[in-house]
């Protein structure tokens, strides 16, 4: 087992007393939970991030069951959005509950928990997202706002942990331009660094995407902009007639859960 302690002196004592108890009480419960976020991009690439909150990711059949259990223990709970994001509060702090992505791309199933690594976090023994899960959910935050290409970047270069590259071929599946655009754009980034990512990798990639250049392009007026920025490309949607590539049946996001993820744009801002 890695022995990791996140860096702690920017952190309230109790806060860091409440992220403790929620990782405790999740263990005693026997629900799996793996830590992610600033905690476990820390622990793969020794960057430490300030924020203000605690990234775990579950099942979302757990959900429900997450949600009674801390009730019980006195703390405020709240599904913000019920296709990614439930929340656990005590007073000003929170841990985020994530069982999707926002864009509803990659909701945690079996094999986050299986490529999970074991570390311990504020000396408690937890397991952490796979640097490839971490990778594909980063890959896909495009926002005017916020953009994690730099994160990914930074995984690709420092990462503690080998990636395992066939996998994350696998992960990406028919989304595989994404990868290779941040594949590109690590050459670029770090012209010295470039034999980190295997000749097999981008020559894999780039037949793919010599293919499709010769294939005949598809008929469907889809924009999967929105699968990297919910904001960006609602002007496609709304006004230029392009099917939106998060909702149902193409994607995994309803109607009504797209109209909210949209709401909460003003919300934030």
């Amino acid at each position: 087992m890695s022995s990791y302690i996140p860096s702690q002196d920017y952190l309230d004592p109790k806060s860091r007393a409440f992220y403790c108890q929620v990782l405790k009480t999740f263990t005693a419960s026997g629900i799996p939970f793996l830590v992610g976020g600033a905690y476990a991009f820390e622990r793969y690439t020794g960057i430490a991030r300030h924020t203000k909150d605690l990234d775990l990711f579950v099942r979302k059949s757990d959900r429900d069951r997450i949600f009674e259990l801390f009730a019980k223990t006195g703390y405020r709970t709240e599904l913000s959005f019920p296709h990614w994001l439930g929340k656990v509060f005590y007073n000003e702090d929170f841990v985020d509950l994530i069982f999707n992505t926002a864009n509803g791309n990659d909701e945690v199933d079996d094999i986050w928990f299986e490529r999970a690594v074991e570390a311990e976090v504020f000396g408690i023994p937890v397991k952490i997202c796979s640097p490839e899960d971490i990778i594909r959910s980063k890959a896909f935050i495009m926002e005017r706002e916020r953009y994690d290409g730099a994160d990914v970047a930074h995984l690709l270069l420092t990462s503690s942990q080998p990636i395992d590259w066939s996998f994350l071929l696998e992960r990406f599946g028919s989304q595989w331009r994404v990868l290779l655009s941040h594949l590109i754009l690590f050459g670029f980034i770090y012209p010295a660094e470039r034999d980190r990512i295997p000749d097999w990798v981008m020559q894999e990639l780039l037949d793919r995407l010599r293919s499709e250049m010769i294939a005949a392009k598809p008929t469907d007026r889809v924009c999967q902009g929105t699968l990297l920025s919910r904001g960006q490309y609602l002007v496609d949607i709304q006004r230029w007639g392009y099917e939106d590539a998060r909702l149902s049946p193409r994607g995994n996001m309803t109607a009504e859960e797209i109209a909210q993820w949209t709401a909460a744009i003003e919300e934030n801002h």
